[in-house]
């Protein structure tokens, strides 16, 4: 299709744009500043058509994605889908609401809040009809001088180790259940199995950007710890997690073993 191949061919010279700026930032500003503008044209077309190809698609056509902070380092993000910023300000640890999107590719970049120039992330992905996603951004951002699904997204640009971790929700509960799954989002934290206080494990071995499948549960209030892997060694005390009738969760680990901000678990409703 004629205009998705415009669409992609704009969404690579922004990408290529954005990577002479980044170039160009501290040995020629006047080169800087012109690459910049190119980047955002390319970005501003490449949307332009997609809004075109996308107009008032049906319910049943459309995917529905959040977004989760999970970069200990980042900052305050920017995020932009498609070339249009949906969400400014965002903050570590924090979760969005759930967006309509049409179905099909779209490009997800990340910027330290307020500055434009420098993508800490860009990639596309893929949503499809009728899904849920939840999206989150985990790993380190550090930048170096002179260089620049429902799912579930985590976020990377030059000398950076921001990643997209992509999760699909299932939100359908049986009536008077609960379920919950896990995700790593900790760059330095080694796998780890999920287990009740003193008890059974229930999770096992789930490394750095890795997912359990749901757990079917009745509604209770647990405690529960986080393992290193295959030991008995609590890397982690997660206490009086509360499950309720009629909700899945998404049990998020976050933070670093090694520096600040300490490594935590976040619960989340999907």
């Amino acid at each position: 299709m004629a205009s998705e191949r415009n669409r992609q061919w704009y969404f690579q010279r922004a990408a290529k744009y954005d990577l002479l700026s980044q170039y160009f930032k501290y040995i020629d500003p006047a080169q800087h500043i012109a690459y910049y503008y190119k980047h955002l044209h390319c970005l501003n077309q490449a949307f332009q058509i997609m809004r075109t190809q996308n107009q008032q698609p049906s319910e049943g056509q459309q995917a529905k994605v959040r977004i989760f902070h999970g970069s200990p380092d980042a900052g305050q993000v920017d995020i932009y889908v498609d070339g249009t910023r949906i969400l400014k300000d965002f903050h570590y640890k924090e979760a969005s609401g759930y967006a309509s999107l049409p179905a099909g590719k779209h490009q997800i970049d990340i910027y330290r809040a307020g500055n434009m120039v420098s993508t800490l992330l860009s990639r596309k992905i893929i949503a499809a009809a009728g899904k849920a996603y939840t999206i989150a951004a985990a790993g380190k951002a550090y930048t170096i001088a002179a260089a620049g699904k429902a799912y579930t997204i985590a976020a990377a640009g030059i000398a950076s180790k921001l990643k997209l971790v992509i999760l699909e929700d299932h939100h359908k509960v049986p009536a008077g259940e609960t379920k919950v799954r896990f995700a790593h989002l900790s760059a330095d934290a080694p796998a780890v199995d999920i287990a009740v206080k003193n008890r059974d494990v229930v999770f096992p071995n789930i490394a750095f950007r890795q997912a359990s499948k749901y757990l079917a549960l009745t509604p209770m209030t647990v405690d529960l710890e986080a393992r290193i892997s295959g030991t008995p060694n609590v890397a982690l005390a997660i206490p009086r997690m509360q499950f309720q009738a009629d909700q899945a969760y998404t049990l998020l680990a976050v933070g670093s073993v090694a520096n600040e901000p300490v490594l935590e678990a976040i619960l989340i409703p999907d």
